[in-house]
């Protein structure tokens, strides 16, 4: 087995991947869809491993994986580099990929970047995925950062803490005077397990979290509507389809018009539950990375909550 990594190799494996298929990387680079494949093969012949699965879209091994994670890292390392040198282009965008759950997507991350000088001329691909698998993207060398749940740094990378995401269990007016208020004296714990609910989708654990806050083994309802984006999930509920777990920052303006009602236990007068958020990133020496990161940091400081007790859980949307 050879040691070395022919660069054209390595570049048409991450192409390939990015695209999706032999054909459409073939385009990209101008080459052949017989030329793609050779090149795939001969990387594969070289290091001894099946890099790819050929699917469609087609999608890297594990060994593949680490090719990967290798090329993107070139990839931003080059691109730095031509930038020192006063080699890049005037008007030539410089791309970043970043995993982000979908609750801070709506909330607190665009304004973050937003404090990203615009002279750096980043062009920012964000990919929508739950907090508990963002980290995944980084494993497979699909993003270069991610903001995620998991303190654990991947294989690679270097981890921060960002602070607490807080969730509010809420319902409208009138979806808890009907579901929740029907019988004098009755503990909430007691009826919202009846009561329809929201979720982000099948993953989805946070409203389940907080019934086990009420009582062991408690579940939400069979009665379930799946709302798979920040913005309607908080709009199902303000709409009276059912009560939910709805981020401080989206839940508290709702809440002082009136469209929104806090669900108060009894016996659990913190009613919160806080997800924990942390940035993780490759260790590349980028001063592009490194600014983006400064800047969600930042971001992140003034908008999460970080002073209050954790109480674990999880919600698989963000």
């Amino acid at each position: 087995m050879m040691s070395e990594l022919p660069l054209d190799q390595v570049r048409t494996l991450l192409a390939v991947v990015d695209e999706g298929t032999f054909d459409a990387a073939a385009s990209v680079l101008r080459l052949t869809p017989s030329a793609v494949s050779q090149r795939v093969k001969a990387l594969e012949q070289r290091t001894g491993r099946v890099l790819l699965m050929r699917t469609k879209p087609v999608r890297p091994t594990e060994s593949g994986e680490v090719v990967v994670r290798f090329a993107r890292q070139l990839a931003r390392l080059e691109r730095d580099a031509r930038a020192a040198l006063g080699m890049s282009g005037p008007d030539e965008p410089t791309p970043l990929s970043i995993a982000v759950n979908s609750d801070s997507l709506a909330t607190w991350f665009l304004p973050a970047l937003r404090r990203v000088p615009e002279e750096l001329g980043l062009c920012y691909e964000l990919r929508r995925e739950d907090q508990d698998h963002t980290a995944a993207l980084l494993r497979e060398g699909l993003v270069m950062a991610a903001v995620t749940s998991s303190p654990e740094a991947v294989a690679g990378c270097s981890v921060r803490g960002l602070g607490r995401m807080r969730y509010l269990p809420v319902a409208s007016p009138g979806f808890a005077d009907r579901w929740l208020g029907r019988r004098a004296g009755t503990a909430l714990r007691e009826l919202i397990g009846d009561a329809p609910v929201i979720g982000f989708d099948r993953r989805d654990d946070l409203q389940d979290a907080f019934l086990r806050r009420l009582g062991p083994g408690r579940r939400a309802s069979a009665r379930r509507h799946l709302v798979p984006t920040s913005e309607g999930f908080v709009s199902a509920v303000a709409a009276g389809m059912g009560w939910g777990m709805v981020p401080d920052v989206q839940a508290e303006p709702l809440l002082s018009d009136g469209r929104l009602v806090l669900l108060t236990p009894d016996d659990a007068p913190d009613r919160a539950i806080d997800v924990p958020l942390y940035w993780q990133q490759w260790k590349l020496d980028s001063p592009a990375l490194a600014t983006v990161a400064e800047a969600v940091a930042a971001g992140a400081s003034e908008a999460l909550d970080d002073g209050r007790p954790l109480r674990p859980a999880r919600r698989t949307n963000g």
